[in-house]
């Protein structure tokens, strides 16, 4: 019997490999981290090859653990770090240059240019992405100006792009397949979101080959199927999403007007408006959330760089604690009559302002400031993010008034920060009770992609809340919160101006 489903969710950070049973309850599980490299400031590359075998490995301990073997895993589902683009040489199977991650700044230049020139409005309407470095298509350009002979080889059509999805299915398929999903081709700045196709135009804008691209696929599709050899025997590859769009899925937000969140190493919100391709007027993204059944689904969506990064800060960079859990309890003791605050844009800031030269700042220290408001203010600085995104989304779709949130990552297990978030957006926060909704959401695209999973109504049915955090802050308090807030961010867009 194949009851098995082997998810794969291949973070920033991390690689994490999940065996769920048809009851959806993890049985195995393997993780391992890889290296960061920050050539420069700005810059953040991960060597391609950390990624396969990272995910290589952890794939494999997780069927050790769970004691599932090849022929009994149904199908295999992957979820990835978005926008971060690898460059690969079809003759070899190797990486010409690192992968270029998401939060990677080196093309703020480029985008700037092309802003300046007056293409954003094309871009927009295309693809619903503003232009910025955060996404793949100028990162691509710039392997290509920056390797040598890249751009012959890419003309050739010896060169071929991928996200990390791409990657990862290449290797698996042994160079058989070289596909992407729609949701991950939506945020690469190439992708036509109205009709699910690469679009010439911009790509003739970014000086990107065609040949170089994958074919689009739908959320649930045929992707290939392993060699025999790394796993003890082929599965099929039945389901993959962006990591954003399968936490959309995981948490079942598949009605219009529910919105997700995902606390990270960055934060990002996604709030699905079904068919409907809602323009933003406030600089957030329209992205596609999936395409099941031939029909495509869109999403608004607000990215934070810097969430669960910024306590990263803490322990790595400061050295105030030695662990992320240690935040709970310093933030509670943060001395109420100082207000700190953290702008943590330390790679630029994301949604709703879009400034890839704005860096991080800290308001408000006296000299009786320490670790216990630094933690404060960094976990704060994610609910006001949240606030502003949410914010923007009420004004774009104004359906959104009555948001509950669904949250997941991370950050969403530190119940003091759950409920700060809570008093500060104003609405109800509802924590799933898996802790492994982006796998899940992969695991559910492959296992009813294999035929042993329900369909979507089904699926939304055994969601189970864990806790629901109600907002209690007096109104004035909040008022005064936010104010400080929005005076700080204020202050950071304006430094270096």
């Amino acid at each position: 019997m194949k009851d098995f489903i082997l998810a794969i969710d291949q973070g920033t950070t991390s690689t994490r490999s999940i065996i769920f049973d048809r009851s959806y309850k993890s049985r195995g599980a393997g993780q391992m981290e890889f290296s960061q490299h920050f050539p420069q400031s700005g810059w953040v590359e991960h060597e391609a090859e950390d990624l396969w075998t990272t995910t290589l490995e952890t794939a494999r301990k997780a069927m050790t653990d769970a004691g599932a073997s090849a022929n009994q895993i149904a199908a295999i589902g992957i979820t990835n770090q978005r926008e971060t683009a690898l460059v690969w040489d079809r003759r070899t199977g190797k990486a010409i240059h690192r992968a270029i991650v998401w939060q990677d700044r080196r093309t703020a230049d480029h985008c700037a240019r092309l802003r300046q020139d007056g293409h954003a409005a094309l871009v927009a309407e295309r693809t619903g992405l503003l232009i910025d470095p955060y996404f793949s298509a100028s990162k691509i350009a710039w392997i290509l100006e920056h390797v040598p002979g890249a751009r012959a080889d890419a003309e050739a059509g010896h060169l071929a792009f991928g996200t990390v999805d791409s990657w990862l299915i290449y290797k698996m398929t042994g160079g058989k397949r070289h596909v992407i999903d729609v949701t991950n081709a939506s945020r690469t700045m190439l992708c036509n979101i109205g009709t699910a196709e690469w679009d010439d135009e911009l790509l003739a804008l970014f000086g990107i080959p065609h040949a170089m691209l994958p074919e689009i696929l739908s959320n649930i599709d045929d992707f290939g199927t392993t060699e025999p050899d790394l796993f003890g025997g082929a599965i099929a590859i039945r389901g993959v999403a962006g990591d954003q769009q399968a936490a959309v899925i995981g948490q079942a937000c598949f009605t219009p007007g529910m919105m997700k969140s995902t606390y990270g190493t960055g934060c990002f919100a996604l709030l699905n408006t079904g068919k409907d391709r809602v323009t933003s007027n406030n600089r957030l993204l329209t992205t596609i959330a999936y395409r099941l059944n031939g029909e495509i689904h869109y999403a608004l969506e607000g990215s934070i760089f810097i969430a669960g990064a910024a306590v990263q800060w803490l322990r790595d960079g400061l050295k105030m604690i030695g662990k992320a859990s240690e935040t709970a309890d310093l933030a509670a003791s943060a001395d109420p009559g100082q207000r700190v605050y953290l702008v943590p844009a330390f790679t630029g800031l994301g949604a709703p302002w879009w400034d890839a030269q704005a860096r991080g700042a800290m308001f408000g220290m006296t000299r009786n400031t320490g670790p216990a408001e630094f933690a404060r203010a960094a976990l704060e600085s994610v609910c006001f993010q949240t606030r502003d995104l949410l914010g923007a989304m009420r004004k774009d779709w104004p359906a959104t008034a009555d948001t509950l949130l669904r949250v997941d990552g991370g950050m969403a297990a530190n119940d003091w920060t759950m409920q700060r978030l809570a008093d500060i957006l104003g609405v109800a926060v509802d924590r799933s009770a898996s802790s492994e909704v982006t796998a899940l959401g992969a695991a559910w695209l492959a296992g009813h992609g294999a035929g042993i999973w329900p369909d979507q109504a089904g699926f939304a049915a055994d969601w189970h809340l864990e806790r629901q955090f109600n907002p209690s802050m007096a109104v004035d308090e909040r008022r005064e919160l936010l104010d400080g807030w929005d005076s700080a961010v204020k202050c950071t867009l304006a430094f270096g101006k």
